[in-house]
């Protein structure tokens, strides 16, 4: 494929490359102008992704001249060259912004070991601060391939979460180590008591998560209170994200909003203070 410009454009290309899925989106402005979903493949090259970004645009009606900027966060290592590459190969991109240390975020990490918090985390927790206006704690669940909850503190710090293993994990755990049980569609139960091996499934996991979730962020919101990190007893803003993030969120009792491009919107307001 031919390059056809400099990659001079006006608009912003946001990717988020997680283990399962990369999402990727394209950014007029402040406006998300159209997104994409693809699986994650680490054996994939920079040309497959290229070939792969060039079909979705030209489905999507975008004008890849119009796309001038690029900015990544990436946690599987192997792939960052492969989406570098696509940027400046099939976009014409000299300089493209990879999320990591050395990247402004305004956002104190109060971590004990900052380089172990994964990018998406830390795009998250911006985005979410940003979205409760800066004017209230705030906690991300995002349902990822992991399942991560992220706290910041109503003054605007990083202070730590919680990580658990992904609903798509544990369902091919429970495939896998168990014989005689198959391979479910996630979908939302009927009832809590199956009637039968799927059913019964599915409000083992879908309820069981909803528990899981319900449990950790009410622990938390107790220890941000107990710690003097709350906002003098108004309960932190709880914001969901991720692929199945409206499925728990519409069960869970503590979310408050599901916000499916959360971590794109990060990406977008990590460039503007960068760039």
């Amino acid at each position: 494929m031919e390059q056809r410009h400099k990659g001079d454009g006006d608009m912003l290309l946001v990717v988020d490359v997680g283990n399962t899925n990369i999402v990727l989106g394209v950014y007029d402005g402040t406006t998300l102008v159209h997104h994409w979903r693809l699986e994650t493949r680490k054996s994939r090259t920079s040309d497959e992704y290229g070939v792969l970004f060039h079909q979705m645009c030209v489905l999507a009606e975008i004008d890849r001249s119009r796309i001038g900027h690029m900015i990544l966060a990436c946690v599987v290592p192997p792939l960052v060259e492969s989406m570098v590459q696509l940027g400046r190969r099939y976009l014409g991109l000299q300089k493209i912004m990879v999320v990591g240390h050395g990247t402004k975020t305004g956002m104190p990490i109060r971590y004990e070991n900052p380089r172990e918090v994964g990018a998406d985390r830390i795009v998250n927790a911006v985005a979410a601060y940003d979205h409760v206006q800066r004017k209230s704690a705030v906690i991300v669940c995002d349902f990822g391939t992991a399942t991560t909850f992220d706290v910041v503190s109503r003054q605007g710090e990083y202070l730590g979460g919680a990580i658990a293993p992904g609903i798509n994990v544990s369902l091919d755990a429970l495939f896998h180590q168990a014989s005689k049980l198959p391979r479910i569609e996630l979908v939302r139960p009927r009832e809590v008591i199956g009637k039968n091996t799927v059913a019964s499934m599915q409000s083992g996991v879908v309820y069981g998560y909803v528990g899981l979730v319900d449990g950790i962020v009410e622990r938390m919101i107790a220890e941000l209170g107990t710690a003097g990190l709350g906002d003098g007893g108004a309960r932190p803003i709880v914001l969901a994200t991720g692929g199945l993030a409206a499925l728990i969120g519409g069960e869970s009792r503590v979310i408050d909003e599901v916000l499916p491009f959360l971590t794109l919107e990060g990406l977008r307001l990590l460039w503007e203070r960068n760039r």
